[in-house]
């Protein structure tokens, strides 16, 4: 086995989905989507990343942060108008965004020759199938509900008048001065007011009903039991005490990452996001299937909503007594086609054997570190320095490169001004991580730039830092592959359980490359014997920093460390090469598919164009177009693959 240097660039065509035809969405498609900072890793080229590493998890809540209907609307709106200009502009701007070597990702372990292929030219070419912690890989394949006697009639979800709705919604969520609601009931019999009475607490947890006799007329009374504290709980005494308190389904969604997913479920039903839990976060750009547990809400009211959602569906519903974590998941399997290759049957043959039997380099994916000219890990380094205004002028300081046209004219005005109340004038977005901070600063004042940044969810505010040490971790990864090749050699770290370990001299050949890990930079890890050790010294001293204090006087940001396998050997490795003339028709069947009865298009035997069809299983925390990288021999920036695009075009 040998290292390669990186040598080979993969040509990526945009092409729209089949079902939109709007030049608004092919302009997208040929600009590309790019990542959010946060969870959602919605760009072009882009990988799944279900969890944090293991000693991150008691730092990451599973927490999401309901938004107002009028921001979801507010930030579609803004997303649908941004103004990314043509291709061309749009490249020029994306000159100042990352590459991979920017970031350590430098090398490869195979020694076959690279080929271009297309990856992602359809979301529905990146399928991603959750493993559970039993190894039970998640798939939709059942839309039955749980018989329960106890279930409210199907009469329920439409006994109730849309204004009776609107009333009762604002209502449950107190926005506005009455303290009841009440509902005439037209057809009075026991039966029609047993519905009603049904109907408003299964839909409107928080709620209690009576009937009252008004001018000789029946009236069903809504109204609040508790206050605020009943907002979104569901009653406890009205759940059965037989069935397991959470409804456990599957969740088979495209297009839209599992934050957006849950908060757009919740707002359909009626409650807070945070009942909802879920063992790892999926991507947007792809078809994900995974399983999600909800606090005592039924199968009923959750299959109810196949029938108004777009682009989402809900099914294999039980019920259980425990909530699902973050993190307690074997990992993930993939579904992948990239199109278009120009391998030849040789070349793929070789590359996919190395890909299942030496694997690929367990770098931190693209996405980790952001698309735009100020990198996250530039700002958890300032972090970590203890540097805050280096902090705050790299979350807020103009910077070359794409963005959306009202985050440029906030970046101006503060430039202009330092004034965070002008500067959040411009920013009709409030809820970015720069509109956070400029209120926090607003709040607090430019002298308490702790407590301002404070503001940030906790979970994006660690993001950064994370991403520090994973730009550590990369390079010093391509290090020890330039300097030691693929095998272990003595001074490397192993784990024995949970504990690393040196590798002795005399143990050597007891290892393999694949037993090495090499730790995240923290308190409470040991680093390797060799020459590696110091560079990982030499690196922290040239940031300022000291590798034998990580702790931080804030205690959210004192990092512990962690180890993480060098070589990962995907599992369950497959292919085909097929070939098609239509670049808009699905080369498989998805689980919706073939709940639907959709046949796979009849493929011809000598298209114009070629596809290779890879299946591959992948531990958590790993990140698939790393493998795919070490397939085509690609870079996977969104800057690459931008101006890559624009050439084409051309």
């Amino acid at each position: 086995m040998e290292t390669v240097e990186m040598n080979s660039l993969s040509l990526k065509r945009p092409h729209s989905e089949d079902d939109v035809a709007n030049a608004d969405e092919i302009k997208r498609q040929k600009t590309s989507e790019k990542s959010k900072t946060g969870n959602d890793s919605g760009q072009s080229i882009e990988t799944v990343t279900e969890q944090p590493d293991k000693s991150l998890l008691e730092d990451t809540k599973n927490e999401i942060i309901p938004r107002e209907e009028s921001e979801e609307q507010e930030d579609e709106e803004l997303e649908d108008s941004d103004e990314d200009g043509d291709p061309e502009s749009f490249a020029d701007m994306m000159k100042h965004g990352l590459t991979e070597s920017d970031v350590g990702i430098t090398k490869f372990v195979s020694s076959h020759k690279g080929f271009s292929g297309i990856l992602k030219e359809r979301y529905s070419d990146f399928v991603v199938h959750e493993i559970g912690k039993d190894g039970r890989v998640s798939h939709l394949d059942d839309f039955s509900v749980p018989v329960d006697d106890e279930d409210p009639s199907e009469e329920t979800f439409t006994v109730l008048s849309d204004e009776d709705k609107q009333r009762l919604e604002e209502l449950q969520l107190l926005k506005n001065k009455e303290t009841s609601v009440a509902i005439e009931v037209i057809e009075d019999t026991k039966e029609k007011r047993t519905v009603i009475h049904q109907a408003v607490k299964s839909l409107f947890p928080g709620l209690e009903t009576k009937t009252e006799d008004r001018d000789g007329k029946k009236y069903i009374i809504a109204y609040h039991a508790a206050g605020k504290k009943a907002l979104a709980n569901p009653r406890k005494h009205s759940w059965p005490k037989s069935r397991g308190s959470y409804c456990h389904f599957v969740l088979y969604k495209e297009n839209k990452d599992t934050m957006d997913a849950i908060n757009v479920l919740s707002k359909f039903l009626r409650v807070k996001p945070n009942i909802f839990s879920y063992m790892g976060t999926k991507d947007k750009r792809a078809i994900t299937v995974q399983e999600i547990a909800v606090l005592r809400i039924t199968a009923q009211r959750l299959a109810h909503l196949n029938k108004c959602l777009m682009n989402f569906k809900l099914g294999n519903f039980s019920y259980k007594n425990h909530p699902l974590k973050l993190g307690e998941l074997q990992g993930n399997h993939f579904t992948v086609v990239l199109r278009n290759i120009t391998g030849t049957d040789d070349q793929i043959e070789q590359a996919m054997h190395s890909l299942r039997e030496i694997g690929f380099i367990n770098y931190y994916g693209m996405q980790r570190f952001g698309t735009t000219a100020v990198p996250t890990y530039q700002i958890g380094r300032a972090i970590l320095q203890n540097n805050w205004n280096e902090v705050m002028d790299l979350i807020l300081k103009p910077r070359p490169g794409a963005e959306k046209g009202y985050l440029v004219k906030c970046r101006e005005e503060w430039a202009k001004t330092k004034d965070p109340a002008a500067a959040l004038k411009k920013l009709p977005v409030k809820r970015c991580v720069e509109g956070q901070l400029l209120r926090g600063l607003l709040k607090y004042g430019m002298k308490n730039i702790i407590s301002a940044f404070g503001i940030i969810p906790r979970n994006n505010r660690l993001m950064y830092i994370h991403s520090y040490q994973s730009y550590v971790w990369n390079n010093m990864v391509s290090k020890r592959i330039e300097e030691y090749g693929l095998r272990a050699v003595p001074g490397d770290l192993t784990l024995k359980g949970a504990t690393a370990v040196h590798i002795e001299e005399g143990d050597v050949d007891n290892y393999t490359i694949h037993d090495v890990v090499m730790p995240l930079p923290g308190f409470d890890v040991i680093y390797p014997k060799h020459k590696i050790g110091e560079a990982y010294k030499e690196m922290l001293v040239a940031d300022n920093l000291d590798i034998n204090n990580m702790r931080h006087k804030i205690r959210d940001y004192s990092l512990s460390g962690a180890y993480r396998k060098i070589i990962i050997r995907p599992q369950n490795v497959s292919w085909e090469v097929v070939a098609y003339d239509d670049p808009r028709i699905p080369l498989f069947t998805t689980d919706l598919d073939k709940l639907e009865g959709k046949p796979l298009p009849v493929l011809p035997t000598d298209g114009k164009f070629r596809a290779l069809k890879m299946e591959f299983s992948l531990p958590p925390s790993t990140y698939a177009t790393m493998a795919i990288r070490e397939v085509l021999k690609m870079d996977t920036s969104i800057k690459n693959q931008t101006q890559l695009n624009t050439t084409w075009l051309r």
